[in-house]
């Protein structure tokens, strides 16, 4: 998973950051440096788009009334500043995700929110799949995971970062580690060689389309869990995650359940770093179904139909 070091790590700080140019503002040119950095670590904390957006724009902003003064590492005192701002927004996102009408799943990332400098993240920590787990740790233990894992933050660092101790940190990490890899590699198999996704999408689409059980039935791995949000925003979907081949099969094949996706127009496009599957209705995007292969045979299904999700692949 620690795929994206380069460009990310601590030894890249404010004296890498050209001169400003011709008529733009030094905190402009810095804005447009590491908007891509502080995006990455506020997405993957937050699981949403917009609210990541604000954790940045709120960071600058805050960059900009107190100054540059004796700020030794920019990137540090930005991952700081997000880290705050994320762990504050995810104790008050708990709450209302309790009263959530059905499963609530991560907003999905299109490929034209990825900047130069997150262009290296096309591997498992942007995936759909990572961002779902990562919503099983309490908010310390994601940004303790993530900051380390994904960014490679000492852990002197990271407890400054969130008002912990290194040793405390140390645990955390420790312990979100191995819950971590006992999930993914029970969800995903360890993802042996197969098809490439692209085919196994288009495979997928033509059973779905055509109701064709067997050919279904050879995609699915054994034990496949389906899970769907829709928000309850007058969008029927599956309240409750499927679980099992059998129920997973009957959902997929059914002539009533999941009917008006297949009245969609579908298309393969790179979401979350990997093509996936999005939906139009009348030429406005419906639907996106983001599946996780091991080998040619699928283990997960996150389907949003949630229309505050999709509103970022208008």
């Amino acid at each position: 998973m620690k795929g994206e070091r380069e460009g990310m790590g601590l030894e890249k700080d404010q004296a890498e950051v050209k001169e400003p140019g011709k008529g733009q503002s030094e905190m402009e040119e810095l804005y447009l440096s590491y908007k891509g950095y502080a995006f990455s670590i506020a997405y993957r904390l937050l699981g949403v788009v917009a609210d990541a957006e604000d954790a940045v724009q709120d960071s600058f902003m805050e960059l900009q009334r107190r100054g540059l003064g004796g700020i030794e590492n920019l990137k540090a005192y930005l991952a700081k500043s997000i880290t705050n701002r994320c762990l504050n927004q995810l104790q008050s996102a708990r709450s209302r995700r309790e009263t959530y009408i059905g499963e609530w799943l991560p907003e999905p990332l299109i490929e034209a929110y990825d900047s130069p400098e997150a262009a290296a993240e096309r591997n498992d920590t942007l995936s759909y799949a990572f961002l779902v787990l990562l919503e099983r740790f309490t908010p310390v233990e994601r940004a303790v995971f993530v900051l380390r894992e994904v960014f490679e933050y000492d852990y002197e660092s990271i407890a400054d970062m969130v008002d912990k101790s290194a040793a405390a940190c140390r645990q955390i990490f420790s312990r979100a580690s191995r819950n971590f890899k006992a999930a993914f590699s029970a969800e995903q198999g360890g993802a042996a060689a197969g098809p490439s996704r692209t085919v196994l999408l288009k495979r997928f689409t033509a059973a779905f389309e055509a109701y064709d059980v067997g050919a279904m039935l050879e995609l699915l791995a054994e034990q496949p869990v389906l899970i769907a949000d829709g928000g309850g925003q007058e969008v029927h979907t599956i309240l409750r995650p499927m679980a099992g081949q059998r129920g997973v099969l009957a959902l997929l094949t059914s002539h009533r359940v999941l009917r008006e996706l297949r009245s969609w127009q579908s298309e393969i496009v790179r979401i979350n770093g990997e093509p996936n599957l999005l939906f139009r209705q009348d030429g406005e995007v419906a639907g996106m179904l983001c599946l996780e292969f091991t080998g040619d045979k699928i283990q997960q299904l996150y389907l949003i139909v949630e229309p505050d999700k999709l509103r970022t692949f208008g």
